[in-house]
């Protein structure tokens, strides 16, 4: 066939209905090439040049597993549905099947000849004649038959000779990483899955296996006709066509057919592409697909036999691997693109999938946990991509083919909608502490206001704080009428968050970033996520018409900035609000990575301010220096009077009404060290003993080391504990302060002053609230939580417990590393979903009481 006479690329950029792949998921593996990629429903593998398959949670993103046993790099994977097996193939000239239930490995197939066989770099799976052919460097196509009937041949393995001609000649996508991306983005735990101890059964391919010199180059791509891939809708073709083809694409320019209803597969005809090595290949109904090395993809018909259409991707860039979902076309390059391609080849989406890298690999798969389907891209830069994709609207017709239930098309997956909230929440940069981000604060409260609506919340008001302060959201979740009185759980958290400067961060702090499990960005875990579990936790409740409480969302936006105008916005508006029952809130971390826990205490802190200062202007070291009293070193002789050699603080009766540990609170603590390895000391010192900080030294002047500052300023803190007086420690904190620069006898003059102060918490932990919070905790994660205390103080908590009288609990959904406050933020996507599901099991469990 003469493939000049087909007519070039008339592909056009259209729009599309459909929106273009939307990155839902990264998972990033350091100095990593990702070659190959095959996904079921629980887990997504990744195949590297390193020979190990790395095994990630297909709804966490986590890395679970990494199978070992390969010795080259893995060059290919295919999934057996019905057998749920995971075929591999590597430059060590093996075929190796997994088990992907229990991720464990199966059988070792060796190649007729061993390694004259060379690198396999392709697989096809025929269910219906449960065979796996292989493509080989060597340009022969080899097969085994599993099942009854079949003739597998086990033998004893021996070290297998490496040929010297084939050795290492498989290609290497090099790609220089800047010491930076290098690094780990975050750390993941593993468990690695020692397969290469495991005994599995070692089969030999006979020498009637085996077709050789199928074509004049090796054989990079093969497919099956038809086509068993998820987003496939070859099902429809099946009954028509009784045989089962075998597409092959190779370094000869050329794309085969072959027939394989004998136990051979026999050639049938050959297409001539002449657009470099055929690198990928999908097939589709009657249509095969080939990307070749020359940035060309050939649309061949299987019927006529005939070449129907040429797209151009990109001139002379590799055309690596190809995709469909139903009738739409997903090519990846060497470029690092994505590309979608309508049914009438028009491009109607393009983005950089993988920036100045090269994406060598991609799989379309379906998540029953989002209710989406999905593609997963594998590139050189060590990251794998999940990106959210829908079918053609005209095609919708098709969705049975993939046994996608009724209720998932008709309701959209309540995950994927905190997901997709919470996106949009983190990229508001609700600053609270900054002028400049005073009207996204503002936008923020507006956006949440509509989404908690949205969501269902039958009122959902903004509430003025003052003309100078962010507005509080104030939404109620109202349960169903049983004609009793229900309970009413107020739910406390905040909408602004810390500065997130972005020369600190690796990712965009506001844009909501998934990486191997976490979702990064400024508020992922302070306190946008837990606002989102919450508010969707009581939607599903909704849905499902099983909300028996009313839950009333308080939400502020000044409590990064000291709460201003809250307590008076709450006093004012308290009928508004209404009777209250209990008092939720999910602002803080566990004490590890892997235990979940609730908080029952809460230090309380007085915030304050010295400046030390005189009528003159900054002074020259060299001219004054000795003859004049310095504000810094008053300031320097003040603060270090605050404590003594030991730490102790001198603030006089600091410590008199500290509340001593109990027997009680030491039989927890001795659980949680046991757990945690902390000792029973660091956690009193933090949770039960008062301390004293000094935070900052400002100056006046230009700072250089010659100028003497005409006044200094400092910020100092002390946090207090049960039992302690909070307005009699600041007071006595302000009148050492006064006192100590007295007895200086210093011409200077200091000013004292209180910025912000809230008092101490401690929860109950026998009442019925409480129990039904850890009972639902318990339940969820399968493990009883720690009774934990935090050293950081909350000024709402205690305040909300005596305005509406009534006691106050505290669910942290974060893990120790979630770096609230600082660079790099986030929180695993496991306690995300796992704490929306505490909030249902507890708003349910205290409504049925």
């Amino acid at each position: 066939m003469d493939s000049t006479a087909a007519p070039a690329s008339l592909s056009r950029h259209l729009s599309s209905v459909a929106p273009p792949p939307r990155l839902f998921h990264s998972i990033y593996q350091p100095n990593s090439s990702i070659l190959c990629l095959a996904a079921t429903e629980s887990y997504i593998f990744g195949g590297r040049q390193s020979g190990d398959i790395l095994v990630w949670d297909h709804h966490l993103y986590s890395k679970k597993a990494a199978l070992k046993g390969h010795e080259g790099s893995v060059l290919a994977m295919e999934y057996a549905v019905a057998k749920k097996w995971l075929f591999s193939s590597s430059a060590d000239s093996t075929v190796r099947v997994w088990d992907t239930v229990d991720l464990v490995p199966l059988y070792v197939l060796d190649p007729y000849l061993q390694t004259d066989a060379g690198d396999i770099y392709s697989l096809a799976w025929s269910q219906s004649r449960e065979t796996v052919y292989f493509g080989c460097q060597n340009t022969s196509i080899q097969w085994i038959q599993f099942g009854e009937g079949s003739a597998m041949a086990p033998h004893s393995s021996q070290p297998r000779p490496v040929h010297k001609f084939f050795a290492g000649s498989h290609p290497q996508y090099q790609h220089t990483m800047s010491a930076d991306s290098a690094s780990e983005l975050a750390p993941t735990q593993s468990l690695d899955a020692t397969s290469s101890q495991v005994q599995c059964t070692v089969l030999s391919i006979p020498a009637t296996n085996i077709v050789s010199s199928v074509h004049h180059g090796y054989v990079y791509c093969m497919a099956i006709s038809p086509s068993p891939h998820q987003g496939s809708d070859d099902i429809l073709y099946t009954d028509a066509r009784s045989c089962i083809y075998l597409v092959t694409g190779s370094g000869d320019e050329s794309v085969k057919l072959w027939n394989c209803s004998s136990p051979a597969p026999v050639l049938q005809y050959t297409f001539e592409c002449n657009q470099g090595a055929v690198l990928s290949i999908v097939v589709r109904g009657e249509t095969i697909y080939a990307g070749c090395q020359d940035g060309y993809i050939k649309i061949l018909d299987l019927e006529t036999r005939t070449l129907i259409r040429t797209i151009i991707v990109h001139e002379n860039v590799a055309v690596f691997s190809l995709s469909m979902l139903h009738s739409d076309l997903y090519s990846v390059s060497a470029k690092g693109q994505i590309q979608r391609w309508s049914a009438s080849f028009d491009c109607t989406a393009e983005s950089d999938g993988h920036t100045n890298s090269i994406i060598l690999s991609s799989v379309i798969t379906y998540s029953d946990e989002s209710g989406q389907f999905q593609l997963v891209t594998g590139a050189n830069d060590g990251y794998i991509k999940v990106w959210n994709i829908e079918p053609p609207k005209s095609r919708d017709h098709l969705d049975g083919c993939f046994h996608r239930p009724v209720a998932q098309r008709e309701v959209e997956s309540i995950n994927d909608t905190m997901l997709y909230a919470l996106s949009k929440f983190i990229s508001i940069p609700s600053v609270s502490d900054s002028s400049q981000h005073r009207e996204d604060c503002r936008q923020g409260a507006i956006w949440l206001k509509k989404c908690l609506n949205q969501l269902g919340a039958s009122q959902s008001i903004l509430v003025s704080t003052g003309e100078t302060t962010n507005p509080l959201v104030l939404a109620t979740f109202q349960g169903a009428r049983h004609g009793v009185s229900k309970k009413r759980v107020l739910f406390y958290g905040h909408y602004d968050v810390m500065a997130a400067p972005a020369r600190d961060w690796q990712t965009d702090p506001f844009n909501l970033t998934g990486m191997n499990g976490y979702l990064y960005g400024r508020g992922a875990t302070d306190d946008k996520g837990p606002i989102m579990a919450v508010a969707c936790a009581a939607a599903e409740l909704l849905r499902k018409r099983s909300l028996s409480v009313d839950l009333i969302m308080l939400i502020e936006g000044e409590e990064e900035s000291g709460s201003a105008g809250f307590r008076e916005a709450v006093r004012k508006n308290k009928s508004l609000i209404g009777e209250i029952d209990a008092i939720l809130v999910s602002n803080s971390t566990w004490i590890d990575e892997t235990t979940p826990c609730i908080t029952y205490g809460l230090r309380g802190v007085v915030q304050c301010s010295i400046e030390i200062f005189n009528d003159q202007p900054d002074l020259h070291s060299g001219i004054e220096g000795g003859a004049t009293a310095e504000p810094m070193i008053d300031m320097v002789k003040v603060l270090a009077k605050i404590t003594d050699e030991n730490g102790r603080v001198a603030i006089p009766q600091f410590y008199e009404r500290v509340r001593p540990l109990t027997e009680e609170e030491s039989a927890l603590y001795e659980r949680i060290t046991s757990i945690t390895k902390r000792s029973t000391e660091s956690l009193s010192s933090k949770w039960c003993e008062p301390s004293f900080t000094v935070h900052n030294i400002q100056v006046s002047g230009p700072r250089n080391p010659t100028v003497i500052p005409s006044w200094v300023k400092s910020q100092v803190s002390v946090r207090i504990v049960p039992d302690q007086n909070l307005d009699t420690i600041a007071e006595n904190l302000c009148k050492f302060l006064s006192v100590t620069f007295s007895e200086l006898r210093s011409p200077n003059s200091i000013e004292v002053k209180v910025n912000h102060k809230a008092d101490w918490w401690l929860g109950r932990l026998d009442d019925e609230w409480f129990e039904a919070l850890e009972a639902s905790v318990r339940k969820e994660w399968g493990v009883t939580p720690l009774r934990i205390k935090e050293g950081g103080s909350i000024p709402s908590v205690p305040y909300l417990e005596k305005e509406f009288g009534c006691r106050a609990l505290h669910l942290p959904l974060g893990q120790s590393s979630d770096q609230a406050h600082l660079p790099n933020e986030r929180i695993s996507l496991l306690n995300l979903r796992k704490g929306k599901a505490v909030i249902e099991r507890f708003l349910t469990a205290v409504g049925n009481k």
